[in-house]
């Protein structure tokens, strides 16, 4: 008897019904196979019903379908989306200034305080900012925060530079004229005088120092000078920085304990420009 075809996989169930009884006809006529074949039968028809059954069942598929887009993108869609993911928001750096609490400054002074927090140029040391035309002191820490401002005495003649070689004149050899108290940027340190007083040195070699304001001379009346709330008669000293017996002990002293400072001398004719060489508005 011819074999018949055994159906492939995805028949349908009327096809396996006319299959299954032929093979039940060659069990009987004796055309039987090894117990293995059999068994194999038994196995492919169970497989054909599973697959009948999964192709007459639709697929359900709970994940959202993917969005195909309908056209192409452009080049400039392209290069607005890359810019798009690949750009990060950029927060600007805001500038670090110096804490001048409540205190009364001029422009220039903030500037250049600003400045010195601003760029580091104090190389975290403590710094003084000696404004000439508002004849004031002011004292910071390290972080750019103010321990203390006081009015002070300056040189006689206004100008920003010293004549070469003054630090080794006498005093009564130096005119009127080349009395004044050279701008710029100092590095300065607590040390003594030749009379043994503690003073702070700003420019050794220039005999330029800030201390306590002198009284040796009534007729300068030195001490009505500082208490007059205009910086119009603070001009008298041979270039020395005089400032209030107390502020230097209380302040300036405390803040260079131990330690060098820096001592910005605020130009009154020339620019900041030209005495900070790497000065910079902060605004």
């Amino acid at each position: 008897m011819p074999i018949q075809q055994e159906p492939a996989c995805g028949a349908n169930r009327e096809e396996i019904g006319l299959w299954a009884p032929a093979l039940l006809r060659r069990i009987l006529s004796g055309s039987i196979r090894p117990l293995a074949v059999i068994i194999s039968k038994g196995i492919c028809l169970g497989l054909l019903a599973a697959c009948a059954t999964f192709h007459q069942v639709p697929a359900v598929d709970n994940t959202a379908p993917l969005s195909i887009p309908n056209h192409a993108l452009t080049a400039h869609e392209r290069a607005q989306t890359l810019l798009t993911i690949e750009t990060e928001p950029t927060v600007p750096n805001r500038p670090k200034r110096a804490n001048f609490e409540r205190e009364q400054k001029s422009r220039s002074a903030q500037h250049v305080a600003d400045w010195v927090v601003d760029s580091g140029d104090n190389s975290r040391m403590p710094f003084v900012i000696v404004d000439k035309t508002s004849a004031k002191v002011f004292v910071f820490d390290a972080d750019g925060r103010l321990c203390g401002a006081a009015p002070a005495l300056l040189g006689l003649a206004r100008g920003d530079d010293s004549i070469p070689n003054i630090g080794n004149q006498k005093l009564s050899d130096i005119r009127p004229e080349e009395r004044t108290t050279p701008a710029g940027r100092f590095v300065a340190s607590l040390g003594f005088n030749f009379h043994g007083k503690d003073i702070l040195w700003v420019d050794y070699d220039l005999a330029v120092s800030l201390h306590r304001v002198v009284t040796s001379n009534p007729a300068e009346r030195r001490l009505e000078r500082l208490a007059t709330p205009t910086p119009q008669d603070n001009r008298i000293s041979y270039g020395c920085i005089n400032v209030p017996a107390k502020f230097f002990d209380d302040v300036v002293r405390p803040a260079f304990a131990g330690t060098y400072g820096i001592v910005y001398v605020l130009p009154e004719i020339r620019s900041n420009k030209e005495i900070f060489l790497s000065y910079y508005d902060v605004d």
